[in-house]
């Protein structure tokens, strides 16, 4: 939103077109008290002056066009520019952040869009709802009223939108291929970008841990889903500097890091990597929460067999960095789930994995952040709506495989 409009005309008043600041020099001397002509003297006032120039017009009579001509440049001093009718063509005109009722009337005058910028600041005085103009680029029309290119620009359909939507759950390296597509920038240069996390806005604290585990700085897990505007021309990095800020602002909007670090005693790393987990591992919104507690409870408690995670969604994050295609649960194979040379192996060693496996939404960051209160340590897709189960003892887990089996989730030797 524009906020302050600043619809006082200053000096950068222009005129017709071919004719920009034209008038400057009369304005400047009128605000400051003296006449039009910059004589120095006080004048008898716009009627009298304008009565002078009839009356001198009238006694040049024989020059003929060219009186008019002149007529019709020493009026525009007191009849503000504009044009009739609603305009043809095309134009783009973008309003920039901080822009007032001059900027913008500035910006659509050089397009050719209304024929003064005084003619958009007196449009816009008029209309309360001026200050309504959103930042952003607009489609308007050449030679247009003033009042009409205003009416435009309050107009949502006028604004182009180069927008990309990110989905949740998606990993960095889908990302880069997403955004590499809609802007023709080489995922190459989103991933040279990537390499610096701090430098495109994470503050070095969030890598932070308290679990003592070592991992690279990867900027997954602070690319947020949304629906994004790219600015014309934006590089690899200032668009995935964007994405940062969200997540910054989403985070900081539901207090994240105070309240993990108050409720939880972790890092707010640690629970983004609950957060990716939830994301990966729920079909649903409802079962972020319970998942996160899930998680919680085997990794820092002592209720699971081990303090591992022993969840496939990390096996298969690690696939897709090298390349492979996922695998489901049912065909992954011992020798990967327990693969030594695998850094995000869940099987076989403890605690967290060493990054955030996927770039969460709010929900499962709410979900990491506030967990209900549960003793599970097991949770599994029951059905293929994706209905998930939870329990807490061995039975529990027997009774869920079974249903798995029963609604033909799960198959093979596990079922008979």
């Amino acid at each position: 939103m524009i906020d302050d409009l600043d619809l006082g005309f200053d000096e950068q008043e222009r005129g017709e077109k071919g004719e920009k600041g034209r008038h400057r020099r009369g304005f400047v001397n009128r605000r400051n008290g003296k006449s039009g002509g910059g004589s120095g003297k006080s004048g008898g006032g716009p009627g009298k002056t304008i009565f002078a120039l009839l009356m001198a017009l009238v006694l040049l009579g024989g020059i003929g066009g060219g009186a008019f001509y002149g007529f019709d440049r020493i009026r525009n001093h007191f009849i503000t520019p504009d044009f009739d009718g609603p305009g043809t063509g095309e134009a783009l005109v973008d309003v920039k952040t901080g822009d007032t009722a001059t900027d913008i009337g500035n910006s659509l005058y050089d397009a050719g869009v209304v024929k003064s910028t005084k003619a958009f600041v007196e449009a816009a005085e008029e209309n309360a709802l001026s200050k309504n103009i959103q930042v952003g680029r607009y489609k308007v029309k050449k030679e247009m009223r003033a009042s009409d290119a205003l009416t435009l620009l309050l107009d949502p359909k006028s604004r182009v939108v180069n927008g990309v939507t990110i989905p949740e759950g998606m990993i960095t390296l889908a990302i880069y291929d997403l955004l590499a597509k809609e802007t023709k920038i080489p995922v190459g240069e989103f991933k040279t970008a990537a390499k610096d996390p701090v430098k495109l806005g994470v503050p070095e604290f969030w890598f932070n841990r308290k679990d003592g585990k070592k991992g690279p700085r990867s900027l997954e897990g602070f690319l947020y889903p949304a629906t994004y505007e790219l600015p014309p021309k934006a590089t690899a990095a200032q668009i995935l500097s964007m994405m940062v800020d969200k997540f910054l602002d989403v985070t900081g909007e539901m207090k994240f890091v105070e309240t993990v670090e108050a409720d939880r005693g972790i890092s707010p790393y640690e629970a983004l990597i609950t957060a990716s987990i939830a994301q990966a591992e729920s079909v649903n919104h409802v079962d972020m929460p319970k998942v996160a507690r899930v998680i919680y409870n085997r990794v820092y408690t002592d209720r699971y067999h081990c303090k591992c995670l022993e969840i496939d969604s990390a096996i298969n994050y690690w696939l897709r960095l090298q390349g492979k295609d996922p695998k489901d649960s049912d065909i992954l194979k011992q020798s990967e789930l327990n693969d030594p040379k695998n850094p995000y192996r869940t099987h076989g060693a403890d605690g967290l994995t060493i990054t955030p496996i996927s770039n969460p939404g709010e929900d499962a960051l709410k979900g990491a952040m506030s967990p209900p209160n549960g003793t599970w340590v097991y949770f599994m897709t029951v059905d293929k709506k994706g209905t998930m189960g939870y329990g807490t003892t061995d039975a529990d887990f027997r009774n869920l495989q079974r249903q798995m089996c029963t609604n033909g989730v799960l198959s093979g030797e596990n079922c008979r």
